[in-house]
């Protein structure tokens, strides 16, 4: 199947067209019908939607990717809380140990217990 240009000339008498406007116009020798207009339609809006659906999906890759971050550094700050603590338990009796108020207390000369 073989393409022709078609060439329509019109005269700037039978259009009534001004200066600086072009004077030829060109007819495409293509004709499509309803049929093709659809299929193309069809074919463009699948195109449109498989473009869509990879971005999508690619947005949602570093949704995941950032999820997995903020899990790890929840993690991370929920062990830090627990060294905190447990580094307060232990420094707490040896800050009590060596301060200046225990050594100025003196030891009781005697102990009773109450027996029940």
């Amino acid at each position: 199947m073989s393409y022709q240009r078609v060439q329509s000339y019109s005269s700037r008498r039978q259009q009534n067209w001004s200066r600086n406007q072009n004077t030829v116009a060109y007819v495409s020798a293509i004709k499509l019908g309803p049929v093709t207009h659809t299929v193309l339609i069809a074919f463009m809006v699948t195109i449109l939607g498989l473009i869509y659906l990879t971005q999508a999906t690619r947005a949602t890759g570093y949704d995941y990717e950032a999820q997995k971050i903020d899990n790890q550094i929840s993690q991370l700050n929920t062990e830090k809380s627990d060294l905190e603590i447990e580094n307060a338990r232990l420094t707490a009796l040896e800050t009590v140990k060596h301060s200046s108020v225990v050594a100025t207390m003196s030891k009781p000369a005697s102990t009773q217990y109450a027996n029940q």
